[in-house]
């Protein structure tokens, strides 16, 4: 009882720690852009775009993608500025040092960011509801937030695994940049996904947000929690997946930090 008690202290006090320390948008200029300006054109850009070229009727198709794309803000530049965040700041020798539980440490960095990318997730749905008349009256809202949540987990997976990556390359910005954009085309939340083509829907198969963003359009309908479960269960095992493939990635960082005696990474 006493180690699972230190163990959750950790875990608690270095997502904290971690946020406020190793986030880099934390400048309220920063951070007001990213969480309201960024989203805000990315909703009108899409949309008006998507609208002219097949039609009004349309329109909550790429309201509600991108609201929801928008949770990869957080989840993947966020996460992975917190996990390369401790090699920039070179507190990376420090965590490889520390006897503190590798896993409560690792999966620490993704918390606050869960929270934070569901607040853009909301952020994007009211731009939607008062600027392009997106209508939520037939929506089950306490599923469409579980929804967000566990797109928001997902997404945040693939970050931890995207931040290991931040341990070994200084150029990891490129990289978040081209899997965000990569995502705007295969999570389904501008194009659908049955008209890619068939080796392109595999992207989609295992990306995260794909089957999230459906889940969000069906509860959007009058769906409910019966209706997405299946879409979420699969969503939330992606999102394990990432995150299990990112821990073992950054231990096996570790071990060759260390066999190398540089408490380094690179």
């Amino acid at each position: 009882m006493m180690r699972i008690s230190r163990n959750l202290n950790i875990f608690f006090q270095g997502a904290l720690l971690s946020y406020i320390a190793l986030f880099r948008w934390l400048r309220p200029t920063t951070y007001m852009a990213s969480k309201i300006v960024m989203p805000l054109f990315q909703l009108l850009f899409f949309t008006y775009l998507g609208v002219s070229a097949t039609g009004v009727e349309t329109a909550s198709f790429y309201v509600v993608g991108n609201a929801m794309q928008i949770t990869a803000i957080s989840g993947i530049y966020g996460v992975t500025m917190s996990i390369g965040g401790d090699r920039w700041s070179g507190t990376l020798p420090y965590l490889f040092g520390s006897p503190a539980n590798r896993i409560t440490m690792f999966l620490g960095r993704a918390f606050f960011h869960i929270f934070d990318g569901m607040l853009g997730v909301f952020i994007g749905f009211a731009w939607g509801v008062f600027l392009l008349n997106l209508d939520l009256s037939n929506t089950d809202i306490p599923t469409l937030i579980l929804t967000i949540l566990i797109t928001t987990i997902s997404t945040a997976g693939l970050g931890l695994l995207m931040g290991c990556l931040a341990l070994i390359t200084r150029n990891i910005m490129f990289v978040n940049n081209t899997v965000y954009f990569l995502l705007l085309i295969f999570s389904g939340a501008n194009i659908p996904v049955q008209v890619l083509p068939s080796a392109l829907q595999i992207i989609s198969f295992i990306s995260p947000l794909t089957r999230g963003i459906a889940a969000a359009r069906i509860l959007i309908l009058g769906g409910d929690l019966s209706q997405v479960s299946g879409l979420l269960l699969g969503e939330l095992a992606i999102g394990l997946i990432y995150g299990a493939l990112g821990y073992a990635l950054f231990h096996w960082f570790e071990v060759q930090a260390k066999k190398q005696g540089t408490l380094d990474a690179v």
